[in-house]
């Protein structure tokens, strides 16, 4: 761990030379170097997009653009409006680095239900036992139901019903100026049948609902 600054630097630019799928030439201090090396199997695009998961360091956004990868903000609690200057950053960045504008993306967890009701009591007791694990390790305190009831309704929890899950999900997107969102519906040991609903509920109902939503607001 003492070198994982320097570890994830290093592989984390190979692999963003690796996937331009042209011969790589690459050296560093963490592995033997690579000198006009061809990299198998080529894809028919001809070039694998990279997208590089940010949680909130200036460092993190910046290395992002550096190596011409696009932004997945990580985002966990808090209004997502608050991460906006970490892409007007990005693409301050990009610019800097003589890099073409690249898109940003949120990545959040939430889980979706027939009612709000439904979909908050459904997930409580597995994001209560999920967050009380990390809490332990990481050293925070115990997660409570009044803090959970707060990322529910005002922070980037996204549990509820389809019309509130789509809302919250256009709000964060226009609020940062992203034009994807990854859902993270999979939260603890939740029953394999009310994970599939909410994929079922968030591919049926959540996805076109969002896009009418950004359409009616061009």
């Amino acid at each position: 761990l003492s070198d994982y600054g320097v570890l994830f630097e290093e592989k984390l630019s190979l692999l963003a030379e690796a996937l331009k799928e042209r011969p790589v030439t690459w050296s560093g201090t963490t592995r033997a170097p690579l000198n006009n090396q061809n990299i198998y199997p080529k894809t028919e695009r001809g070039v694998i997009p990279l997208r590089v998961g940010v949680g909130g360091t200036p460092e993190s956004v910046v290395r992002a653009a550096r190596i011409g990868a696009q932004l997945a903000l990580a985002i966990i609690g808090g209004d997502p409006a608050r991460f906006a200057p970490f892409v007007g950053l990005y693409h301050d960045a990009l610019n800097e680095f003589g890099r073409d504008v690249l898109p940003v993306s949120i990545h959040s967890p939430g889980h979706i239900s027939d009612t709000d009701e439904q979909a908050i009591e459904e997930q409580w007791p597995h994001y209560f036992s999920m967050f009380g694990r990390i809490g332990r390790e990481r050293g925070w305190g115990p997660t409570t139901k009044e803090h959970y009831l707060n990322e529910v309704h005002h922070g980037s929890l996204y549990v509820g019903s389809p019309e509130t899950v789509a809302q919250k999900i256009a709000y964060a997107l226009k609020s940062v100026g992203a034009t994807r969102f990854d859902f993270k519906y999979a939260n603890g040991p939740m029953a394999h049948s009310k994970l599939m609903k909410s994929i079922e509920l968030y591919g049926t109902k959540v996805v076109p609902r969002v896009r009418e939503i950004l359409s009616q607001e061009v």
